[in-house]
C-alpha cells in the first residue's frame, strides 16, 4: 500500500514544557526525511507523534488511506528479560500485535457477544486479517532463520529461542536490523537506526531505505548515512525556537543552512549599525538644540528681540531635527538578533607523557566461548593514534580490553607501560551507571573537584539542575555520553580510548569531539563505525579486526 502521512500545526513537548510548536510535515511514498537537532530539541518526540504513540499538546496527524501501516522502530537501550530473538522480532515489525488483534477478532466472530459495543464483528475479522496479512506475520517464521542468516548471526541449532540478554551488543544490534529488514510497514519512523551496526551493517540498512516505496521518516546523527540517505531534512532549532524543511538532502541542508543563519546575521547586523547611526544623530541633534537654547539665553540682550527670535527659532529647527530623526528611528523595522545555540565546548585533558610503550601484546590469545582472538602480536607506543576497525562480534572490544590489561589472555603476554593515565569512552558508557545522582557519582570519579566546579563543569556540557540530581540510570544515553565526555576534561589523561563515540551524540558534539582530537596530543585508540569520523580524525595507524584476526591496514 502507498501511503502519504500528513502532520499539522503539531505543537510537542513535555509537561508545561514545548519543545517545538506550528510543525507541518507531509511525507509521500517514496520520501526520507531526515529529522535533525540538538538533543532535547524533540526529534524523538515527534517521531512518537507520528507513530501515534503520543499525543500531541495541539495540532493533527493525518494518514492517507486511513488504515495505513505505520511503523515506529524507537532505539531500545534495554532488551527485555526473557524475551527471545523470535519475540523480540514478532514485537518490533509489529506482528505479534497483528496477531494478537485477529486472534480476539477470530473469538468474537464465533461468539458476537464478545464483539465490541456498536462493532460488526465480520468487518472487525475482516480488517485485522487484513492487517495481519500485510504485517508479514504470515510467513515471518519462513522469513526469519534467512534474514538472520544472511546477516551472519549465528544463533545455535535454534536461533528463535536465543534470548536477547544472551547476545552481545553486537549481535543485539544485527538482531535489530533484521527486525527492520523483515518489517512491511507502509510509512516507517526509524529512532537512530545506525547506533552499533558496523559498516556491512550500515551498508545493509542503506540498501534497505533505499528499497522502500513508503515514506521514511528517521533521526540520525551518522553524517553519511544522512547524505547518502534522504531526500529532505526537517531541522528541530531549539535556539531559535524554529523548525524548518529544507529540501535536497543533506548536503545541501547545510549549504542552505548556513546562508540562511549568514543572511539573519547580515540583516541584524545592518539594522543594528543603521539603528546605532540614527541614534547617535538624534543625540548629537539634541545636544545642540539645547546649546542653542542656551546660547540664546546669554547672548542676545533684553532689548534685542529680532536677535533673541531668530536665535529662538534656530533651537526650534534643531528640536525638530530631533523629532524627524526620532521618527525615523520609530520607523525602522526590527529585526530580531539571531539567538546564539548552546554549544559543547569540549578540549581533553592531558596528563604527562607516559612510558614510551604504552601497552604490548606478546603472541596474545584469548578465548572466550566458542571465540577465539589471536595469537597477536601488538606495540602501543606513546603518541600513537590509531583507529580500530572491523565487523560487530569480530573482538574489537576484547582486543581493547585485553590490551588496557582488564582481560588476561589465556596464551601469550600481555603488558602494560608505566605512568599510564586512561581515558575512557567504552559502548556501554558502563563509567557512570547506577542509581546515584549525576553529580554525587561524578564527584567520587573525581575526589579532588570541589562540588560546586563539578556543576559548574556539567553545566558546559548542557547538563544543568534538572539533569545532576537524576540518578544516572534515568538520564538518555545522550546525556550520559556528554557526562563522560565531562569527565574527559576533567581528569588528565594521556591514553584515550574511545569505543563508538559517536552513538547517541548529537551532530555538533560529535564535530566538537572532532576538534578535540585534532588538539589532543596523547595516545588515542579510537574505535569507530563512523565514516565521517574515520576520514575526519587524523590517525598514524589503522588496525582492522576480522574474525579474531588483526591486520595492520
Amino acid at each position: 500500500m502507498t501511503a502519504t502521512l500528513v502532520a499539522q500545526g503539531l505543537v510537542g513537548g513535555h509537561g508545561h514544557r514545548t519543545l517545538f510548536d506550528s510543525l507541518d510535515l507531509t511525507v509521500a511514498p517514496g520520501d526520507v526525511v531526515g529529522v535533525v537537532g540538538a538533543n532535547g530539541a524533540g526529534k524523538s518526540t515527534l517521531l512518537r507523534i507520528l507513530g501515534g504513540d503520543l499525543e500531541p499538546q495541539a495540532g493533527t496527524v493525518h494518514l492517507a488511506p486511513a488504515d495505513a501501516f505505520v511503523g515506529w522502530l524507537p532505539q531500545e537501550h534495554e532488551r527485555v528479560e526473557g524475551e527471545t530473538v523470535a519475540a523480540y522480532i514478532g514485537r518490533r515489525t509489529g506482528c505479534t500485535q497483528a496477531t494478537r488483534d485477529m486472534d480476539e477478532a477470530a473469538v468474537a466472530l464465533g461468539d458476537p457477544a464478545k464483539a465490541a459495543p456498536g462493532v460488526d464483528p465480520a468487518d472487525a475479522y475482516a480488517s485485522a486479517l487484513e492487517r495481519w496479512l500485510a504485517s508479514g506475520a504470515a510467513d515471518l517464521d519462513e522469513r526469519l532463520p534467512v534474514v538472520l542468516a544472511e546477516l551472519g548471526l549465528d544463533l545455535g541449532d535454534d536461533p528463535e529461542q536465543a534470548l536477547m540478554t544472551s547476545l552481545s551488543g553486537g549481535q543485539a544490534a544485527r538482531v535489530g536490523l533484521a527486525a527492520l529488514l523483515l518489517s512491511r510497514f507502509d510509512v516507517v519512523l526509524l529512532d537512530e537506526p545506525t547506533n552499533d551496526l558496523d559498516l556491512d551493517g550500515l551498508e545493509r540498512l542503506e540498501a534497505f531505505v533505499h528499497g522502500l516505496r513508503g515514506g521514511v521518516v528517521l533521526v540520525s546523527h551518522d553524517r553519511e548515512f544522512l547524505a547518502r540517505c534522504v531526500t529532505r531534512v526537517l531541522e528541530l532549532d531549539l535556539a531559535q525556537g524554529s523548525n524548518r524543511v529544507y529540501g535536497g538532502g543533506y548536503e545541501s541542508y547545510l549549504e542552505e543552512r548556513a546562508t540562511i543563519r549568514r543572511h539573519a546575521r547580515e540583516a541584524y547586523d545592518e539594522f543594528a549599525d543603521k539603528k546605532a547611526d540614527l541614534v547617535a544623530r538624534a543625540r548629537t541633534q539634541r545636544e545642540w538644540s539645547s546649546q542653542g537654547v542656551r546660547n540664546a539665553m546669554k547672548k542676545a540682550p533684553d532689548n534685542d528681540k529680532n536677535r533673541r527670535r531668530a536665535m529662538t527659532e534656530s533651537s526650534e529647527k534643531q528640536a525638530q531635527k530631533v523629532r524627524q530623526m526620532e521618527s525615523r528611528i520609530a520607523r525602522l523595522e526590527e529585526v530580531e538578533e539571531p539567538r546564539k545555540e548552546w554549544q559543547l565546548q569540549l578540549t581533553i585533558g592531558e596528563a604527562p607523557r607516559s612510558s614510551t610503550v604504552v601497552s604490548t601484546l606478546d603472541g596474545a590469545v584469548v578465548r572466550q566461548g566458542s571465540f577465539e582472538l589471536g595469537p597477536v602480536s601488538l606495540q602501543v607506543n606513546a603518541g600513537e593514534r590509531i583507529g580500530i576497525t572491523g565487523p560487530n562480534g569480530a573482538g574489537k572490544s576484547t582486543l581493547l580490553r585485553t590490551l588496557l590489561g582488564r582481560r588476561e589472555p589465556d596464551a601469550g603476554r600481555a603488558s602494560m607501560g608505566a605512568s599510564v593515565q586512561l581515558g575512557e569512552i567504552d559502548q556501554a558508557r558502563s563509567l557512570l551507571v547506577g542509581e546515584r545522582p549525576l553529580a554525587d557519582a561524578f564527584e567520587a570519579l573525581v575526589p579532588e573537584m570541589a562540588s560546586g566546579d563539578v556543576r559548574t563543569l556539567l553545566a558546559k556540557f548542557g547538563l544543568r539542575a534538572d539533569h545532576v540530581l537524576r540518578p544516572v540510570d534515568e538520564l538518555s544515553p545522550g546525556e550520559r555520553t556528554r557526562a563522560a565526555l565531562a569527565l574527559l576534561q576533567a581528569r588528565g589523561v594521556n591514553l584515550l580510548v574511545l569505543d563508538e563515540p559517536t552513538n547517541h551524540l548529537d551532530l555538533p558534539a560529535i564535530e566538537q569531539l572532532e576538534q578535540a582530537l585534532e588538539s589532543y596530543r596523547g595516545t588515542l585508540l579510537l574505535v569507530t563505525h563512523d565514516r565521517r569520523m574515520l576520514e575526519t580524525v587524523q590517525v598514524d595507524r589503522r588496525w582492522h579486526v576480522e574474525a579474531g584476526r588483526v591486520r595492520e591496514l
